[in-house]
Formats: structure tokens, C-alpha cells, sequence
């Protein structure tokens, strides 16, 4: 038996081509017309506040955080998050989640937002946004936008459009 020995890092620019694939496993070709990802086009997202899980050396896992302004908040865009299909279903994808919320926090984010799965994400600590309360740049459905909130009114303040930030 192959024992795995699985580290967690901050992103840097040498983990590029690695992520790129495990996204097009992950969500193919249409990925980049999605609304969440025409917000990560408008700018970069913080390699500081991103991460990867390695294994014996091999990139095998990402999430990344993009600084948004959504309505009155200023917040981060968690995903893409994914996970190669040789290593999911063992708690790689909740740890990333962990990480960079808990980074996003310390760094001052008001809000952690994404576009996601409910049932998955709302055991990490994730919420419902009021349904249409923010206004993506393409079509969304809203009962998959997500919040932790950081700050006690973020619920309030998410209301309007979602952009990156610098």
C-alpha cells in the first residue's frame, strides 16, 4: 500500500500548469464562460491567499481567492476549487476551503463568496445569499451563491454588482 504524503502550500507561479490541467479535468472547456470566471478575468486573483495540495511532490488539488467588491462589501471569490480524480472523496477539497478561509479572514476579508454546490459547501461554514441580492456579470443561479460572512452586516451589504477589486 502507497502511503500519501500530502502537504498544503500557498500558490506560486511554478504550480500555473498544473492547476490549468486539474481544472480542465474538473470543469472542461466551458469553464471560462461561466459569471464566476468572467469576474476572475477582470483581474488576478491573490496567489497569497491561494493554495494548492501536493502529493509525494505532484500538484493534485487547488483553490484560489480573487479580491471582489460585492455590493457594499469588500470580499473574496473562493474557486475554482478542484481536486484531480485520483484523490477525491479524502478531504483535500474541505481542507483547501479550510485554509483559504481562514487566510481571507486574517487578511481582513469582509466576506468569503462563491458559486457552488449548497450541500457541500454550507457543511464548511457556507451560507445562502438572498436570493438575487448580487448581480454577476453572466447568468447565475441564485440559490448556488454562497457567503461566509465575516463582518456582523455583511448579509445587509450584499446587495448590488460583483467585480474584482485590487
Amino acid at each position: 500500500m502507497h502511503k500519501h504524503d500530502l502537504v498544503y502550500l500557498t500558490e506560486d507561479a511554478s504550480h500555473d500548469a498544473a492547476i490549468e490541467l486539474i481544472n480542465e479535468e474538473a470543469f472542461g472547456p466551458g469553464r471560462h464562460t461561466r459569471a464566476a470566471a468572467r469576474i476572475r478575468e477582470q483581474g488576478p486573483h491573490d496567489r497569497s491567499l491561494s493554495f494548492i495540495c501536493a502529493d509525494d511532490g505532484e500538484t493534485i488539488a487547488s483553490v484560489r481567492m480573487t479580491p471582489v467588491q460585492a455590493g457594499g462589501v469588500k470580499a473574496h471569490l473562493l474557486g475554482p476549487l478542484a481536486v484531480r480524480p485520483s484523490h477525491k472523496s479524502r478531504g483535500i477539497g474541505r481542507e483547501l476551503v479550510r485554509i483559504a478561509v481562514e487566510a481571507a479572514k486574517r487578511r481582513g476579508s469582509e466576506a468569503i463568496i462563491l458559486v457552488g454546490d449548497p450541500p457541500y459547501y454550507c457543511q464548511l461554514g457556507f451560507e445562502r445569499v438572498a436570493h438575487n441580492a448580487l448581480n454577476f456579470p453572466g447568468p447565475v443561479d441564485p440559490a448556488r451563491v454562497l457567503v461566509v460572512p465575516v463582518s456582523d452586516d455583511a448579509h445587509q451589504r450584499l446587495k448590488g454588482s460583483i467585480s474584482w477589486r485590487k
